[in-house]
């Protein structure tokens, strides 16, 4: 029998047989690192002392002359971990196997990571390689003269005119409010009734003093008249005139007097009746029947705005100021347009009022208040609103798209459409439409249909080839002016008439086949990057 699977006993006398001999020293001939793998050294409760004692003295020679007996003697047939010897190749196959499977997740691995690379080229780059291999779909737009305004966007506060917060001026209880919350209300309207008893009574008093001190000074008046023709008489001595001269004086002290208590006094009443000191609209009701109110109290009795007219205050940065200065110096009206909070939604139509009188250091920005008619109530006080006011106009100006013009870092450029033999800007768009509004795609289709047909007649004639596209774009510099609302003035590079590409600009290179689509097509973003000639 082999040694593959052999396994050593003990023997009584210690002594191994000529083939466990045999397979000791094969196995004592394997490296130190082998023989650590394969034979375990098992615990013993016991030394090799104590179990050496237990061996009987014939045997203690024997046991030396045979080392290997010794060490086979701890392992025995029962022993569970009796030595395999087929152990270190099971290990070999096993590290091949999970080699061979590293290898293939690898392989695996390469694979996703260049299926993905290619993916993402054929996302990036196809579009270009399409606008190469074939005529590109783009939507066109045309440079045309018109005049542009240049606008200042500020935001702004509706603010009132006017704005009257109405307290009591006398004390008394609230008999009546005559008004109803959110009411538009005139100047003079009744709002507010106290209870004016007690300042009637008063004034009556007043009045009633005021016509004895009248009747008083009546009789002094009389009495002086005595007293001079007496005097012209020598009927009186001098004294008697002057003295009665200065009484008739203090009368009319006296009366003139009464007659500001009297006034005093009905203006007490007035108070106690309160009108609108504006016209506006009132707030939310303050006061009720019944309660009492103090004179130049702190609670207000009603609220008065005014709505129209009405004014918007904003700021206009500092850096901004000299344009609008120069044209409020010509003594022209800066028209403001309210806006929205959305910036969609026009609200009204004013005209720049006033400028405040100093800038405001800590933001570097100047108040400014423009003025609106508001008839139909579309401002509403402390609103928020976005402004825009038209400092100048600009006349005859060259205007284009905004999304017609990319920018490559360095310069702006447009894709001009020109003819595709002489390269001339093109006059009549219609010849680049060689299909269906799709792009391009129209004569493909004709193409095939005309296959199809030909194929029914003669399978063998091959289809003819579509026509080459007459059109293609130019990319041309351009040195852009000022922009507003998704127009943009060319101030050099164009001329009027001329033809712009208006899409498809990450397909389009200089030179590129086009047609014209009657489809929109959406517009990349005006920031893209020159492609590469």
């Amino acid at each position: 029998m082999g040694c593959a699977r052999f396994t050593f006993a003990q023997r009584p006398n210690g002594k191994l047989s000529n083939l466990e001999a045999y397979c000791l020293r094969l196995l004592r001939n394997r490296d130190s690192s082998e023989e650590s793998t394969l034979f375990t050294d098992h615990k013993r409760p016991m030394d090799e002392q104590s179990s050496a004692s237990h061996v009987p003295p014939g045997t203690s020679q024997a046991s030396n002359a045979t080392p290997g007996a010794a060490l086979a003697s701890h392992i025995t047939p029962a022993d569970p971990h009796a030595v395999d010897v087929s152990t270190p190749k099971k290990k070999r196959r096993h590290l091949w196997i999970w080699a061979v499977v590293l290898i293939l997740f690898g392989l695996l691995f390469y694979w996703v990571i260049q299926h993905q690379q290619k993916s993402q080229a054929a996302a990036g780059g196809g579009g270009r390689r399409a606008g190469m291999g074939g005529p590109v779909p783009v939507t066109i737009a045309t440079a045309q003269k018109g005049s542009m305004g240049i606008y200042f966007d500020a935001l702004g506060t509706v603010t009132p005119i006017y704005s009257d917060s109405i307290t009591a001026q006398v004390t008394g209880v609230v008999t009546q409010v005559h008004y109803r919350e959110g009411q538009m209300v005139h100047k003079g309207d009744p709002l507010i009734d106290l209870d004016d008893r007690l300042y009637v009574a008063q004034l009556v008093q007043a009045q009633g003093t005021l016509e004895h001190d009248k009747q008083v000074l009546a009789q002094a008046d009389m009495d002086l008249e005595r007293y001079k023709q007496a005097w012209a008489k020598n009927a009186i001595q001098r004294q008697l005139l002057e003295d009665q001269e200065k009484l008739v004086l203090q009368e009319r002290g006296t009366v003139t007097n009464d007659e500001g208590v009297v006034q005093f006094d009905q203006l007490q009443v007035e108070y106690c009746h309160i009108t609108a000191p504006i016209s506006g609209r009132v707030g939310l009701r303050l006061v009720d029947p019944g309660n009492l109110v103090t004179a130049n109290g702190t609670s207000t009795l009603v609220v008065i705005t005014q709505t129209a007219p009405i004014t918007v205050v904003y700021t206009l940065a500092e850096d901004s100021l000299p344009q609008v200065l120069k044209q409020t110096k010509s003594k022209q009206a800066l028209t403001v347009e309210a806006m929205d909070r959305s910036q969609t939604g026009h609200l009204a139509t004013g005209k720049l009022g006033s400028i405040d009188n100093q800038i405001d250091t800590s933001t570097g920005t100047v108040k400014m208040r423009a003025a609106f008619d508001n008839k139909d109530g579309a401002l509403f006080p402390n609103q928020f609103v976005n402004t825009r006011m038209l400092v100048q106009t600009l006349q005859d100006q060259l205007i284009v798209p905004s999304s017609a013009i990319q920018h490559n870092g360095s310069e702006d450029f447009v894709y001009v459409l020109a003819n595709a033999k002489t390269g001339q800007p093109v006059s009549d768009v219609s010849v680049c439409s060689t299909g269906s509004g799709s792009g391009g795609q129209g004569s493909g289709s004709s193409s095939s249909a005309g296959h199809a047909g030909g194929q029914k007649s003669n399978s063998k004639q091959p289809s003819a080839p579509p026509p080459p596209p007459p059109c293609k774009v130019v990319m041309v510099s351009v040195t852009s002016g000022h922009s507003e609302s998704g127009n943009t003035i060319v101030v050099k590079g164009l001329q009027e008439g001329e033809v712009l590409a208006d899409s498809s600009f990450e397909k389009l290179i200089d030179g590129s086949p086009i047609t014209i689509s009657k489809v929109k097509l959406p517009t990349s973003s005006d920031t893209s990057e020159s492609p590469t000639q």
